[in-house]
């Protein structure tokens, strides 16, 4: 009974810690291609990282495309529309779940 009970604790902590390593991308029509194609080499936290202007990031689509993201040319737009919407050069600096406190500030 014990060991259920360990290794169903275990699981859990995995899952939390795996869902924690790996935030979703904001809500949007686009979210879930960007995330299955992005995803596809690296986690999602690198793209909640990035503050582009909409010019950088159609750069940036289109060099991921060339070294090999799966976007259907028909979403080209879409992406780079949802990327500098939700990760544009006037949104705020992303800062990781773990070093927020409580009341959302920043721990030093």
């Amino acid at each position: 009974m014990v060991a259920v009970l360990f290794a169903a604790l275990c699981c859990v902590t995995a899952l939390a810690a795996q869902s924690a390593a790996n935030p979703e991308l904001p809500p949007g029509p686009m979210r879930a291609k960007v995330t299955t194609a992005c995803t596809e080499c690296h986690e999602a936290r690198i793209i909640l990282q990035q503050r582009l202007s909409k010019a950088s990031w159609t750069k940036e689509v289109d060099k991921m495309t060339k070294w090999g993201a799966l976007v259907d040319p028909q979403d080209r737009y879409s992406f780079i529309d949802y990327l500098s919407a939700n990760f544009g050069v006037d949104k705020p600096a992303y800062v990781a779940d773990r070093l927020q406190g409580s009341a959302g500030k920043i721990k030093k």
